[in-house]
């Protein structure tokens, strides 16, 4: 079967952040949304219908979906909620994402529980802590959570527990076939060309470098359906490959040609089974050890990743020194070469402080989804110097200004964020976050002591 691409927004250009979402003219979507009788009860149900608007040379079929995603009850009386602030979340209450305020959606991938953790030096993070991380990311409304990675454990000690982590997960609400079914046409999970039902579905990507982590994966899963289990553990892999020869050799220890030769399998086998696949591309600004990388390398993989079947690639700012400037450039080189623009993602690090600028730059272009880390954690042993991904707290905080929509509730991550660097011991690297929390504290001291003069 060739390979047909379809935009999730055809025709979509972004000149206004509050412009109304166009009609979708490739694909569609049916959903249906089924609140429990009560709150209390801590949990939501979804179920949805849904076909791609993405056609990849796996065939779509139907995904029946059936999550049940834990919500934590926090006392409304420490937050101050309103539909300007958290994206139409209301007395904690996550409403349809159809009937938030008018605006563009974009999509938020949260990598701090992967790309956040691994650089973290030894002891290694608890598994209790990294299972309450991706649960406070849940109840803030974040659905696309990088958990994990399938690799070596004396390479990445920080990523050695990820079965361990997936095996006590909330279920998420993706769905793949059974690994002892009949053989059947593959199930698709590429996203739904509905951002509102893509808002409402909970995805655990988890990196898988090569065959060998594919195995693994494969593996465990079966290993968790012979428990009597019926859901999956994820229903998403990320791939990965270096733009440039020097930076590949460090960290992949092998030639881009290499990586990219061995790729096709792994993406063919996941596909087979069900999962969609998430590519990465590292170091398309600049290199550490070869200097500006130039743009044509960087369409050259993505384009091979997109063609061996990835729904979406990353395009990471490894170094952090990509700026307004550059990111257009870049973004110039992948239009003129006929790319899907909403299958590009921005991963930008914030070494230079120039994250958040750049993306926002790339909004009036059609971004359609960002990736981010919670307290802005993170970092590359491989890139000297280079620091963590732009922290999510300011990715939402400013695109909820500009009048975009990302389904997340500001309050409840600025919490989270917080309760992360306080657990790890480690800085809060987001201005927003620390701004928030000090006022609430602020106005929580000024409460407790009402008979102070004013």
């Amino acid at each position: 079967m060739s390979l047909v691409w379809t935009s999730l927004l055809p025709g979509h250009s972004c000149t206004l952040p509050r412009e109304g979402l166009q009609a979708f003219q490739a694909g569609g979507a049916v959903s249906r949304f089924r609140s429990l009788p009560s709150l209390h009860s801590r949990s939501f149900h979804h179920d949805s219908v849904c076909t791609a608007g993405y056609k990849t040379k796996h065939p779509v079929t139907a995904i029946n979906q059936h999550p049940l995603i834990p919500l934590h009850a926090l006392r409304a009386s420490e937050r101050s909620m309103s539909v300007s602030a958290n994206d139409g979340v209301l007395n904690g209450k996550h409403p349809d994402p159809r009937e938030l305020p008018s605006g563009r959606f974009i999509r938020v991938v949260e990598v701090s529980a992967r790309d956040g953790l691994q650089n973290l030096p030894t002891p290694a993070v608890p598994t209790e802590v990294k299972r309450e991380l991706v649960s406070r990311l849940l109840d803030a409304g974040v659905r696309n959570i990088e958990v994990g990675s399938f690799v070596r454990s004396d390479w990445v000690p920080q990523m050695a527990d990820t079965e361990q982590l997936l095996r006590i997960l909330p279920p998420l609400s993706g769905s793949v076939k059974p690994l002892d079914s009949v053989p059947l046409p593959p199930t698709s999970n590429e996203p739904s060309s509905d951002p509102a039902i893509e808002a409402m579905t909970v995805h655990y990507p988890v990196l898988v470098p090569n065959m060998r982590g594919m195995d693994n994966l494969l593996k465990l899963e079966e290993s968790w359906r012979n428990t009597g289990a019926k859901n999956s553990l994820t229903d998403e892999i990320a791939v990965f490959v270096s733009a440039t020869e020097a930076f590949s050799q460090a960290n992949n220890h092998a030639s881009v040609e290499k990586v990219l030769a061995g790729l096709p399998a792994v993406i063919d086998k996941a596909g087979l089974h069900g999962y969609r696949v998430r590519g990465y591309v590292s170091c398309v600004i600049t290199c550490p050890y070869s200097g500006p990388t130039p743009p044509e390398q960087v369409v050259d993989v993505a384009k091979r990743l997109l063609d061996m079947g990835c729904y979406e690639v990353s395009l990471g700012d490894t170094t952090g020194e990509g700026n307004p400037h550059a990111w257009a450039t870049l973004w110039s080189a992948l239009e003129t070469a006929d790319l899907p623009m909403p299958a590009m993602a921005a991963h930008c690090h914030d070494t230079f402080s120039m994250a958040l600028s750049s993306l926002i730059s790339l909004l009036p272009r059609g971004l359609a989804t960002v990736d981010a880390s919670l307290a802005g954690l993170g970092g590359c042993p491989y890139s000297p110097g280079a620091t963590g991904n732009v922290p999510t707290e300011d990715v939402v905080y400013a695109l909820h200004k500009l009048g975009y929509r990302t389904g997340i509730d500001l309050d409840r991550l600025v919490e989270a964020g917080n309760w992360l660097s306080e657990t790890l011991r480690v800085r809060n690297e987001s201005r927003v976050g620390r701004a928030i929390w000090a006022r609430r504290v602020a106005k929580q001291s000024s409460t407790a002591s009402p008979g102070l003069s004013q």
